[in-house]
């Protein structure tokens, strides 16, 4: 099993910049395909980003060219970088690990999720 823990979430204004991380527990986290999910209020989960076993990307369209997401197998986290914020980038920002082979953009393939970090963009 894993467990998840998401810091670095809070409030900036538009046009600025958060990094988030998510800590892993486990000695298999370089097995995972790990990845950043967003929910605003009376929205559902969305996709943002996530990141392959090999360190390959991928991005939601809204989140390409603004947002960066890493990790270090040797610490057991996946950062995600958010520049050029916007309000509308306001949510709860989830991680969570996919232990299946390949990329997923749906929740639904996602194994172990962490509790979420509020991130506020003010305008």
């Amino acid at each position: 099993q894993v467990q998840l823990v998401e810091s670095g979430g809070g409030l900036v204004q538009a046009g600025g910049s958060l990094r988030l991380s998510c800590a892993a527990s486990g000695r298999t986290f370089s097995s995972y395909h790990m990845g950043w999910f967003r929910q605003a209020p009376g929205k559902e989960r969305e996709f943002v980003a996530s990141i392959s076993r090999l360190r390959v990307p991928y991005y939601s369209d809204g989140a390409k060219g603004r947002f960066t997401i890493s990790r270090d197998n040797a610490k057991n986290t996946v950062t995600l970088q958010m520049n050029s914020l916007k309000p509308e980038d306001t949510a709860v920002y989830y991680c969570a690990a996919r232990s299946s082979a390949g990329s997923s953009t749906y929740g639904s393939g996602y194994d172990y999720w962490g509790q979420g970090t509020q991130v506020t963009v003010s305008s």
